[in-house]
């Protein structure tokens, strides 16, 4: 059986346990919210990419600029390019997405599981 100072130490390491589980999760948090800020960017880059494409196809086709075909390979490469680029980086942004919602729940149950106690007031002495 432990004493009351062996079972004060053993809840705070327990503790001290938690809250360093806590501060990595914060840590995953914050990385992963990097990734899907990163995500929008390059989002937005390939639907610019896709609507350069498509603008300059379009103007071939009605005869508003001439038929070059290096400009129009560049074109459709810009369509297809944009368009791989954001169906690789929207799922990208999912997976962070969910992997931010998990590490949020498991902190939420370790904050939890903290026995937490105003400022100022005496620890239980059990």
């Amino acid at each position: 059986m432990l004493s009351g100072q062996e079972h004060a130490r053993t809840d705070r390491r327990g503790h001290s346990d938690l809250r360093e589980e806590i501060v990595r999760l914060e840590a995953e948090i914050d990385e992963l919210t990097g990734v899907v800020e990163r995500s929008w960017k390059v989002g937005l880059f390939a639907k610019m990419a896709v609507l350069a494409g498509a603008l300059w196809l379009l103007a071939s086709t009605v005869g508003a600029i001439s038929l070059d075909p290096v400009a129009l390979i560049g074109a459709i490469a810009a369509v297809i390019g944009g368009i791989v680029l954001f169906g690789s980086n929207t799922s990208t942004s999912k997976q962070a997405a969910l992997g931010i919602k998990a590490a949020e729940a498991r902190r939420a149950e370790l904050i939890g599981r903290i026995e937490l106690r105003p400022v100022g007031e005496a620890p239980d002495p059990q």
